[in-house]
């Protein structure tokens, strides 16, 4: 189920929460918490039935190794190997649906075999929950959890506002919620910071990821196709996508975190304004931030971090990234997107090396900033290619575009006042305007995508417009900046209700092209 249809907004929710709260109210937490399992294993279920028994088996499994590794007076060498068990499990789990079929095609071209595999299809979330439930039971094994309740636990793994696509949550920071007394009674306040935030979300959604999307779509499937992109052509698709997915899973991530405010519930925060990083290490402190925070804790520091040296820390932070493209899809551009930002990241570490010793006597200036940002956003952007692409060809053609190789074709209007340049540069620019089939890719587009850019890069996140009242909690603990504009801070005023009344009206009458979120497939 989407969170961006009318049967969702206007029949799951709305039922959910009458009958979660109703139970609350009268002390009855236990059937109000079964009420919101099973509300959550139906909003799951509600795209493939079959996949239900997947994830109860993979939470009671989980539960049952976390509850053995808890005990007390169990030997270290059991505790080891049902870590090992457990883990194994999970990997190879995810390994199956996730990259069976990605494995044995390239064995196929290879070894010139024709091992035949049916295709499999991912389940939703597979990835989510299975990183969530790894995490317990590390901290199982560490004795940093405390032994859950059945209830509670199940809750953590199927809570409906997370589940599907993140923010990816640890157990310390759900469970304890789940048991507070005063989660299951209805409180206006959080029910109206709740809804703003997820109106919010779904605007960004709506109104812009999925109108640059076309543009983005278009010009990546020519390119796919074997289309030869012009300068203009290719940056805007580039930009064009890179707001899309900007857009499309943050705002994602503020309906999660509106919903579960609605439950009295708080989530982590899962982007800080991404695009206004002046590093890739700021970057990824910003962005996807539950993702980067589990593979630092559960990938990079237990591959050694930065405890063996210079040297092994590049290794570390490459292998991270590597395994964290992997893991956001099976294909060999997936893998590409994780190496060039691993390698991004040790190019940055290395800076920031040399760069330390002069850093009090000449401190970063405004322009020097500028710089760095600039540099960054072009290294993500590029890097988006990758991701977006469906294959190497295609990947390529839009970075040949980039790069100037395929000339810069602009679009016919203006060929009336700046046409001698298609002389001056020997037919390198042209005005041929810009076509894409079987959609049309010119000024509009370009358009569209410099706003959702410049809301992107000057503008407050959503987090920011509501820190007043605390809408998440920090992934990382001072991360939320409190620049935001006092008119730009929302507060429960006739002003803000109208202003997102208006953006709520406008983008549910847009819910009638409903599309998918990004990360679904992941």
């Amino acid at each position: 189920m989407l969170f961006n249809t009318y049967h969702f907004i206007f029949a799951f929710l709305p039922v959910t929460l009458l009958v979660f709260f109703a139970l609350g109210s009268r002390g009855k937490m236990d059937l109000a918490m079964g009420w919101l399992v099973l509300a959550s294993l139906f909003f799951y279920g509600f795209w493939n039935l079959a996949y239900v028994g997947l994830i109860v088996l993979s939470l009671l499994a989980n539960f049952g190794f976390g509850q053995a590794l808890i005990k007390e007076g169990t030997p270290e060498g059991k505790r080891k190997a049902l870590l090992c068990l457990s883990a194994g499990l999970n990997i190879g789990l995810l390994v199956y649906y996730k990259y069976a079929n990605f494995f044995v095609d390239n064995l196929n071209r290879l070894a010139v075999s024709n091992i035949h595999l049916e295709r499999i299809v991912l389940p939703l979330a597979i990835s989510f929950f299975t990183f969530q439930q790894i995490a317990f039971v590390v901290d199982a094994y560490q004795r940093k959890a405390q032994e859950p309740r059945f209830l509670p636990y199940c809750l953590f793994v199927t809570f409906f506002p997370q589940l599907i696509a993140g923010p990816i949550v640890y157990h310390g920071e759900m469970i304890p919620q789940f048991l507070q007394k005063d989660r299951f009674k209805f409180r206006m306040d959080d029910f109206s910071i709740g809804l703003t935030i997820f109106i919010l979300g779904l605007f960004k959604k709506v109104i812009i990821a999925d109108e640059v999307a076309a543009y983005a779509s278009a010009t990546f499937a020519g390119a796919d196709n074997g289309l030869t992109l012009t300068m203009f052509e290719a940056w805007t698709a580039s930009l064009s996508y890179t707001m899309q997915l900007y857009f499309d899973f943050s705002g994602y991530s503020d309906m999660a975190i509106g919903l579960a405010r609605m439950f009295g519930i708080k989530l982590p925060m899962n982007f800080n304004s991404p695009y206004k990083a002046t590093s890739i290490v700021e970057f990824w402190r910003r962005w996807h931030m539950t993702l980067s925070r589990f593979l630092r804790d559960y990938l990079y520091i237990p591959l050694g971090g930065n405890r063996q040296g210079p040297t092994r820390r590049q290794v570390n932070l490459f292998l991270t990234m590597l395994l964290g493209g992997m893991w956001h899809g099976a294909g060999w551009t997936f893998i590409a997107w994780g190496g060039l930002h691993g390698c991004y990241l040790m190019i940055n570490h290395y800076w920031r090396s040399w760069r330390k010793p002069y850093r009090e006597a000449q401190p970063v200036g405004r322009f020097a900033n500028l710089a760095y940002w600039a540099l960054t956003l072009i290294a993500v952007m590029i890097s988006w290619v990758f991701f977006r692409a469906t294959s190497f060809d295609g990947a390529m053609a839009i970075l040949k575009g980039m790069f100037g190789l395929n000339g810069l074709s602009l679009p016919g209007g203006l060929a009336s006042t700046l046409g001698s340049l298609e002389t001056a540069t020997a037919g390198w620019i042209t005005f041929d305007g810009i076509q894409v089939n079987p959609f049309p890719i010119g000024i509009t587009a370009a358009a569209w995508a410099l706003a959702a850019s410049l809301i992107a890069f000057l503008g407050p996140n959503v987090c920011q417009i509501m820190h007043r009242y605390e809408p998440a909690f920090e992934t990382y603990p001072g991360e939320l900046k409190r620049g935001t504009a006092n008119w730009l801070t929302w507060s429960p005023r006739l002003v803000w209700a109208v202003l997102v009344a208006v953006l709520g009206f406008w983008t549910l009458a847009n819910l009638t092209r409903v599309s998918e979120f990004l990360y679904f497939q992941f």
